[in-house]
């Protein structure tokens, strides 16, 4: 039976772990890890066939990525939003289409060769959104673990990289309602919904109204 390991601790990456347990149940043991501080000791007890991170944060040691086969999900079409907040900066940016990618991971960011990749939509709100990733997730990693894939190298001219969203950036100031058109605002409410810092408006006795949802 393969070791494979499934790093991840968001809810929606959960629901993908879940699922892919059940599927695999009788020929793939699937190991959980919610915790970076704990991988270098899960790759040394099971030597793991492969290790999927699935909504990881934590940086990656690279004699892990050197020695062990790592294959990451990223909620864009890369090379395309490669870097940090990715859903987040797509949904800001106004794309309606976004896709989930399996692709094996080198030493750059977001840069190795795609196993797979599915398109799908970017209108609703986070809840929705998240639903698609979990279902073209669960697919996408079953077709890698049953070697059904063709790997295909990322084209350098199509790449963008956005760096990882802070908290403050999270703010709408009176200058956004003065630039920006409701359906701007819209978009980043609803890109930032649970589990991500809401977006919020600092009142004049410096509180936060936080804005969790909103409508046209």
């Amino acid at each position: 039976m393969r070791n494979i390991l499934f790093c991840g601790y968001r809810d929606w990456s959960k629901k993908i772990y879940k699922s892919l347990g059940n599927e695999y149940k009788s020929v793939v043991n699937l190991i959980y890890v919610t915790e970076g501080d704990n991988l270098s000791e899960f790759v040394d007890r099971y030597n793991p066939d492969m290790i999927f991170f699935v909504g990881w944060s934590w940086i990656i040691n690279k004699d892990i990525i050197d020695n062990n086969r790592c294959i990451c999900l990223h909620p864009s079409p890369l090379p395309k939003y490669r870097g940090g907040s990715p859903l987040q900066h797509q949904i800001i940016n106004g794309e309606t289409e976004s896709a989930v990618t399996l692709f094996e991971m080198d030493n750059g960011i977001d840069t190795g060769d795609i196993l797979y990749q599915s398109k799908f939509s970017l209108e609703g709100n986070l809840e929705v959104i998240f639903k698609r990733i979990v279902n073209w997730g669960i697919f996408g990693i079953s077709k890698i673990i049953d070697n059904s894939y063709t790997k295909v190298k990322q084209d350098e001219n199509d790449a963008t990289f956005y760096k990882r969203r802070k908290p403050s950036m999270s703010e709408i100031s009176i200058y956004d309602f003065e630039k920006l058109t409701a359906k701007e605002i819209h978009n980043k409410i609803r890109s930032l919904q649970d589990p991500y810092p809401n977006a919020y408006v600092v009142c004049k006795d410096g509180t936060k109204l936080f804005l969790k949802e909103s409508k046209i």
